[in-house]
C-alpha cells in the first residue's frame, strides 16, 4: 500500500476509517471504466500525417475524413499533433503555405494502450483535449488515437455484451447461499497480485466482479467492491513487492482483505487526503499514483480499516454491508 517514506525504523499504525454516508451510488458505467483499458476504446484505424505534408494538403486531409485532428509522424515515429484549433490559427495568421512540422503541437500528450480507461477519462476532463495518441509501452509506438466519442461507443458496446455474458453465469449461481444447509456459510477467494506488472494491472479487481456478479449479488454492491479492489489492486502494484487479496463473501456482508510486504505507510491520515502521492515519477509519467486510491476505497465502503507497521507492511480490510445495495 501507499507508503510515506521508505523508513526501517519500527513504527506501527492503524485507523479505522468510518463509511461515508453521502456517498452517492455508483453507476455500471462508473464501474466500466476502471475494468477497461485504454486500448479497449481507441479506434486503431488511425489517420495520420507525416511531417512533410503542407498546411494546404492538410487541410485536405480533414475535410475529406472529416476529423478535427491528427498525429503527426516522422517515419514510425510520433513527433507530433496537429488540433482543429492548430490550423484554424495558421488560418488566421494569413493561411500561407508550410510544412506541418512548422505549425505542429511538438509536446505530445500521450495515454498508453495499457493504461485503465478512467485515466483517459480524467485526462479528457482535465486537459480539455479532443484526442490523445496512444502508444504501445514497450515499444512507445503509436498504435490508436482514443477520443470522448470513441470512449463513450466502448462503453454503450460493453454495457451490452456484458449483460448478455453475464445472464447465464448469474442465473447458475444466485441462489448459491439458500441451496447451502449450514448455520453460517462464507465463501472465500484468493487471488495474488504481482509488483510493478502494470501491463495485468486491475485483472484481480476483474475477476473478483466477475464472480460477484456470477454469485447474483446486486449490481451496486459489486460496483463498489470492484472500485475499492481496483484502487487496493493498483497500490501494491505501484508501492510494494507484491501481495495477495482475499475476498469473503457472506449472506450479510463482502470483505476484501489486502495484504503486502511493503514499505508501510508512516501517516494512515495522510495518506487518505486527495491528491496525497508518495509515486516516484517514474511511475507517475506511466499513468498513475493520482494519490485518490484510497480516497475512492472509502468511499465505496462502509468501514475501511487500515493496518501498517513501516518497514514490514500494510493490512487494509474493507466492508461492504449487503443491505446497502442502494446506496
Amino acid at each position: 500500500m501507499r507508503d510515506k517514506k521508505k523508513d526501517t525504523s519500527s513504527f506501527s499504525s492503524a485507523e479505522k476509517i468510518p463509511r461515508n454516508k453521502k456517498g452517492a451510488a455508483i453507476t455500471k458505467v462508473q464501474e466500466l471504466v476502471y475494468e477497461l483499458k485504454v486500448g479497449d476504446a481507441m479506434h486503431k484505424n488511425m489517420i495520420t500525417a507525416s511531417v512533410d505534408t503542407s498546411m494546404r494538403q492538410l487541410r485536405e486531409i480533414l475535410r475529406s475524413h472529416r476529423i478535427s485532428g491528427t498525429p503527426i509522424m516522422d517515419g514510425d515515429k510520433l513527433v507530433g499533433i496537429v488540433s482543429i484549433e492548430d490550423f484554424i490559427k495558421w488560418l488566421a495568421e494569413g493561411g500561407k503555405d508550410c510544412s506541418i512540422r512548422e505549425k505542429m503541437t511538438k509536446n505530445v500528450k500521450t495515454l498508453y494502450a495499457d493504461e485503465p480507461l478512467v485515466h483517459a477519462v480524467s485526462k479528457l476532463e482535465q486537459m480539455g483535449f479532443g484526442r490523445f495518441p496512444v502508444l504501445d509501452r514497450q515499444s512507445n509506438k503509436l498504435v490508436g488515437v482514443i477520443t470522448k466519442g470513441d470512449i463513450i461507443e466502448s462503453l454503450l458496446r460493453e454495457l451490452e455484451v456484458d449483460y448478455h455474458e453475464e445472464e447465464i453465469h448469474r442465473y447458475r449461481a444466485s441462489h448459491i447461499f439458500e441451496d447451502i444447509i449450514a448455520d453460517k456459510a462464507t465463501l472465500t477467494f484468493q487471488y495474488s497480485v504481482k509488483a510493478k506488472d502494470f501491463s495485468r494491472a486491475g485483472e484481480v479487481s476483474s475477476a473478483l466482479r466477475k464472480t460477484l456478479n456470477r454469485l447474483g449479488i446486486h449490481p451496486n454492491i459489486v460496483r463498489r467492491a470492484a472500485i475499492a479492489s481496483y484502487e487496493a489492486e493498483m497500490n501494491v502494484v505501484i508501492y510494494t513487492d507484491g501481495g495477495e487479496i482475499v475476498m469473503t463473501v457472506r449472506p450479510d456482508k463482502i470483505q476484501i482483505d489486502v495484504k503486502d510486504s511493503g514499505p508501510g505507510i508512516a501517516d494512515i491520515k495522510k495518506a487518505f487526503e486527495p491528491g496525497y502521492s508518495t509515486a516516484p515519477d517514474w511511475v507517475r509519467e506511466l499513468g498513475f499514483g493520482a494519490g485518490m486510491g484510497l480516497c475512492n476505497i472509502k468511499k465505496c465502503s462502509d468501514e475501511t480499516v487500515l493496518n501498517s507497521t513501516v518497514g514490514k507492511g500494510t493490512h487494509l480490510k474493507v466492508s461492504i454491508n449487503m443491505n446497502t445495495a442502494e446506496r
